[in-house]
């Protein structure tokens, strides 16, 4: 499964263009943030993407988790947004 990482810096609208490829291909993606600024983008972006598939008839789905990080030898408490086909 392809691991889209979204900082607090990503543009929602390019990681939502990524997103959308990784769905037309694979039918499911995974969107990992550390920190709230980057969760933010990450929701924006799977909002947005929505909107790119909705026209073809493609609905997500997103599953939140959390996961452990490795960040410069520091490990860091990130948020899992597992997306896929409905």
């Amino acid at each position: 499964m392809e691991i889209l990482k979204v900082s607090s810096k990503s543009n929602p609208n390019l990681v939502a263009g990524a997103l959308a490829g990784v769905i037309n291909e694979q039918k499911e993606a995974e969107l990992q943030a550390v920190g709230a600024g980057a969760v933010n983008q990450a929701i924006k972006a799977i909002a947005i993407s929505r909107g790119f598939l909705a026209p073809a008839g493609i609905e997500l789905i997103c599953v939140p988790s959390f996961s452990e990080v490795t960040i410069n030898d520091e490990v860091r408490t990130a948020i899992r947004l597992q997306v896929s086909i409905k």
